[in-house]
């Protein structure tokens, strides 16, 4: 593929190749002369999406790029929508081409063993077809969240503490957090009997308990925990404790239960405080987390794992150290971009603290004023443009809402003010479309812990 200069240059990368950019000239120059594809990937409960493209038909003299313009796009529905299946419906050669890709020993072998083995229990699988053979898309959605009568318990499990709300007609009447470490403990017991001490305590300071609703890092199938960092310590034969503890807490609880990722609660939280729907939330903290609730209002059962989704098309884009791939947003939209853009900033890290007293140092230098740090967050703020304008090529939205570490004090005003110059250089119409926000105090209206217990519906 023929990759394309951005107008806007991250002023601390150069080779900077946004992927919105080089998709766009692709389908410019292939109109006239392209074939219809199709792109469909299949995930639980017989869901599945699709993607309609056009791409050169056999025989033109620049064929082969329809191979990375394709398998680009089957990487981003993957881990935007998840698949144990992926559907090409073009040439024969492009299929081919990706189920080659994409599996056990292909270039793509992370993503074959990740969504297969791992999150769908199923080996992954590529079904090389024509555009007319795709399946029609199945996309219900689920219209959870906006339940706020009686009452509900929402809990919020992290990293280092676990929030939990006692909630009456969506007023948090009790709240407390507790410090935990879930990665360090490899008995799945430790893990429930927390849970279900967290969900006592706010049980007692109600009436009764209608509901119960959740979120947590990790991706959430059916609520069960395929994949989650906070349960990383157990052991695999231990792992189906952890797959059906919230099921064993439902039925022991005796009441509906929903546990989601924690992207789509935030999106639901802030969308149920913007009072409108089509909301892609975007947290930049120690990785890129996202979620996502479409234009009427449904959370859509989408993995959102937009860490892995990539946005950078550059050759020497960085590489991603878990799963090999290059340009992907977790190296653009979270502390990890801090770090590797403050050598060229001039900036030295301080070594032997965390990670989060490394982003302050760097922090304290942009507040400041510091030259250095101010470079970092005007290249993440172009970052951002691009990156927003790729998001829209295949999420349906009218808000944005970024959050995380990255984006407080100033840092956030930049990130916004990046974009949306970015906007007006390259995508005008994205500048009325799109409305990009930080969290303030009427996002904060509905928090974390109520939008959580008002995911259940109560029969």
């Amino acid at each position: 593929m023929q990759l394309i200069a951005p107008k806007i240059t991250p002023s601390l990368d150069n080779d900077f190749r946004p992927a919105v950019l080089a998709n766009q000239n692709f389908q410019r120059q292939v109109q006239s002369v392209g074939v219809r594809a199709v792109i469909g990937v299949e995930r639980g409960a017989d869901e599945f999406s699709r993607f309609e493209t056009v791409v050169y038909p056999e025989g033109h003299p620049d064929f082969e790029s329809n191979f990375q313009y394709v398998e680009r796009i089957v990487k981003f529905l993957l881990w935007q929508r998840g698949g144990h299946t992926a559907y090409v419906g073009a040439p024969q050669a492009v299929g081919e081409h990706i189920r080659k890709a994409y599996a056990a020993d292909g270039a793509r072998k992370f993503d074959f063993d990740f969504m297969g083995r791992q999150v769908y229990e199923k080996e992954f699988s590529v079904v090389v077809c024509s555009a007319d053979e795709v399946p029609a898309a199945r996309e219900t959605g689920k219209m959870l969240g906006r339940n706020l009568a009686g009452c509900r318990i929402g809990f919020d499990l992290g990293a280092s503490d676990r929030k939990v709300s006692a909630v009456i007609d969506g007023n948090a009447v009790y709240s407390e957090e507790v410090v935990w470490e879930p990665r360090k403990n490899t008995d799945p017991t430790y893990h429930y009997n927390e849970i279900m001490t967290a969900l006592k305590t706010a049980a007692s300071k109600m009436p009764r308990v209608d509901a119960v609703g959740g979120s947590s890092a990790g991706i959430y199938v059916d609520n069960r925990p395929m994949v989650a960092s906070l349960f990383r310590g157990i052991p695999q034969e231990k792992f189906d404790s952890i797959r059906n503890m919230f099921l064993r807490i439902r039925d022991e609880m005796g009441v509906p239960l929903e546990v989601i990722n924690d992207g789509d609660v935030t999106a639901l939280a802030g969308s149920m405080s913007i009072e409108d729907n089509g909301i892609l939330g975007i947290a930049l903290g120690s990785s890129e987390a996202a979620g996502y609730v479409n234009m009427e209002g449904h959370i859509m059962g989408w993995l959102n794992e937009l860490a892995f989704a990539p946005i950078d098309y550059s050759p020497s884009a960085p590489t991603d150290e878990w799963s090999g791939d290059r340009g992907c947003g977790a190296l653009y939209f979270s502390q990890q971009r801090v770090f590797r853009l403050a050598p060229k900033a001039g900036i030295t890290l301080p070594e032997g603290v965390t990670d989060a007293e490394r982003l302050k140092f760097v922090q304290n230098k942009l507040e400041a004023g510091e030259e250095g740090a101010t470079k970092i967050w005007q290249s993440m703020g172009v970052y951002l443009g691009y990156g927003v304008a790729h998001y829209a090529q295949f999420y349906d939205i009218r808000h944005v809402l970024i959050l995380g570490r990255c984006t407080s004090g100033k840092g956030g005003d930049m990130l916004i003010e990046g974009a949306k110059e970015v906007f007006a250089a390259e995508f005008p119409e994205l500048l009325e479309k799109i409305q990009l926000h930080l969290p303030d105090e009427k996002n904060r209206r509905v928090g974390q812990s109520v939008a959580a217990a008002s995911l259940p519906i109560i029969a």
